[in-house]
């Protein structure tokens, strides 16, 4: 869709000024502390976590092994996920919008297609996909981790509305279009549910066990009720 219209274009025209430019300055520290080296700073943090919770699990005695083989998924997604996009954008060499002349730069804007053509003379660049998007949109592994439903809209809400983000505030500052972020979701949603396949991760929700289900003389009651009888002492 992207390569057969104008759509990047459009959408990105509208975040251009001609007169001052880019709706966000990319050198504004406050902006770029908030949607970029901020939540780097958190995913790092929350990766060390669970590195520890991997290393040290005496630490944590309340995590069962289905919990640190969560864990474990988790550190996968954040590892694998950006890492095949930061490959993808060394192979794919299209400019970032404020580089091209539409934008003020001085390079052509050409489509993915035009850009997989290495040109003598021409510098290389690494603007498809979104690769600080993708650490936010990394985050939908949660949404394969959670044991509930509830916890499963929760990861798919926190993954897309984090990568969303962060691929705004770089197409805000003239950094990637409108496709270069979809194409980080999509292909970080693939890798999680294949990574979720691999380490065995249970589509449906856990069912609670025995040992979780009330037991006092009411419930027994009530169950004993249900069967048709008394109930056995």
């Amino acid at each position: 869709m992207f390569e057969l219209s104008s759509l990047d274009l459009v959408v990105q025209d509208s975040l251009y000024r001609t007169d001052t430019g880019w709706l966000v300055d990319r050198h504004s520290p406050l902006p770029r502390f908030v949607f970029y080296d901020g939540p780097k700073a958190v995913l790092f943090v929350w990766v060390g976590v669970l590195v520890v919770s991997l290393a040290w699990p005496r630490w944590f005695p309340t995590l069962t092994p289905a919990d640190r083989r969560r864990s474990l998924y988790l550190l996968a997604c954040i590892a694998a996920i950006p890492g095949f996009v930061s490959v993808l954008k060394r192979a794919t060499t299209v400019y970032y919008p404020y580089k091209v002349q539409r934008y003020g730069g001085k390079r052509p804007y050409r489509k993915l297609y035009q850009s997989l053509r290495r040109r003598p003379g021409e510098p290389s660049s690494r603007g498809f996909p979104a690769g600080h998007a993708s650490g936010g949109f990394a985050l939908l592994g949660l949404y394969f981790a959670a044991r509930t439903r509830r916890g499963k809209l929760c990861g798919a809400l926190i993954g897309l509305g984090t990568g969303w983000t962060l691929g705004l505030y770089q197409m805000l500052k003239g950094a990637h279009y409108l496709s270069h972020t979809v194409v980080s979701m999509i292909l970080a949603w693939m890798i999680a549910a294949l990574l979720a396949w691999i380490f065995r991760l249970p589509e449906k929700p856990l069912p609670v066990p025995p040992a979780e289900l009330p037991e006092d003389s009411a419930s027994r009651e009530s169950a004993a009720q249900q069967a048709g009888g008394p109930e056995d002492v």
